[in-house]
C-alpha cells in the first residue's frame, strides 16, 4: 500500500483541528486539502482511500496530469498555486476552486475563459504577511478587487485565501491568519458574504484553525517530504 501511514497522519490532523476548534470556541467544518505536489498520482488514490475528499496542487500541468492519471476518482480538486495568466484557460473549469486570484486582469482572463453555463468559485489570495516576495493583493487593495471580480458573472468569488510568514513564532503566524479574517469580516459587515478561510499549511494550521480557518492545506504532514 502506497503511503500507509496517511490514514493516522489523518486522524491526528483531525483530532488537532476539534481540539483548537474548541480552543477558540469555532465549531464549522473545516476542509483538510490534501497537498499532492511532488508526488504521483499514488498519492491522490491513498488521499480518496483515506476519506479526504480535497486533493490540492500547485502546478496546474501537474494536476491536469493526475487528473488524467485517475479517471473516476471523485475528488474535488483545488488550484493553490500562482496562476499565471497564460495557464488560465487550462485551469478553468477544471479545479473546484482556484485559490489564488490575486488581480483583476486574471480574473477577467478566467471570466472569459469559463463556459457560459457555469461559475468558477475562486479565492482571493490575500498576503497578510507584508513580504514582498509573496504573492496575493495588499490588503488595502481588497475592497477593490473584490469589486473587480464580482462584476464577473463567470466567477463565484467565496472567501479569502494567504499564507503567514515562513517562521515558528506562532505569534506572527496568528497576525497574519487573524489579518485575513478581519478583513472577511469587514467584507461581510458591508454586506458580501465570504464564508471560505483558505490559510493554515503543515507548519501552522494550528494557528490558522483557531484563528478561523474554513479550508487547511496539509502536504508534508500527510504524505511525508515530496519528491521535487
Amino acid at each position: 500500500m502506497e503511503f500507509p501511514e496517511l490514514p493516522g497522519r489523518l486522524a491526528r490532523v483531525r483530532e488537532t483541528v476539534a481540539r483548537h476548534q474548541s480552543i477558540a470556541g469555532w465549531t464549522h467544518p473545516v476542509r483538510v486539502i490534501g497537498v499532492t505536489k511532488g508526488h504521483g498520482f499514488d498519492a491522490v488514490r491513498a488521499a480518496v482511500a483515506a476519506g479526504l475528499e480535497d486533493v490540492g496542487e500547485n502546478r496546474v500541468q501537474e494536476a491536469l496530469e493526475k487528473m488524467d492519471q485517475t479517471p473516476g476518482i471523485r475528488v474535488a480538486w483545488h488550484q493553490i498555486g500562482t496562476l499565471q495568466r497564460n495557464k488560465a484557460r487550462h485551469a478553468i473549469g477544471r479545479f473546484a476552486v482556484i485559490h489564488s486570484v490575486d488581480r483583476a486582469d486574471l480574473g477577467v482572463e478566467l471570466d472569459r475563459r469559463s463556459a457560459s453555463e457555469s461559475r468558477q468559485k475562486v479565492l482571493i489570495q490575500v498576503n497578510c504577511s507584508d513580504e514582498p516576495q509573496k504573492g496575493g493583493v495588499e490588503p488595502g487593495a481588497l475592497p477593490a478587487l473584490i469589486d473587480a471580480l464580482r462584476a464577473l458573472s463567470r466567477l463565484e468569488v467565496i472567501g479569502l485565501m494567504t499564507m503567514s510568514a515562513l517562521t515558528d513564532d506562532a505569534g506572527e503566524q496568528r497576525r497574519a491568519f487573524r489579518r485575513l479574517r478581519e478583513l472577511r469580516d469587514a467584507a461581510e459587515r458591508n454586506g458580501l458574504r465570504l464564508p471560505e478561510l483558505s490559510m493554515g499549511m503543515s507548519g501552522d494550521y494550528p494557528v490558522a484553525v483557531e484563528e478561523g480557518a474554513t479550508m487547511i492545506r496539509l502536504g508534508t504532514i500527510l504524505f511525508g517530504e515530496r519528491a521535487g
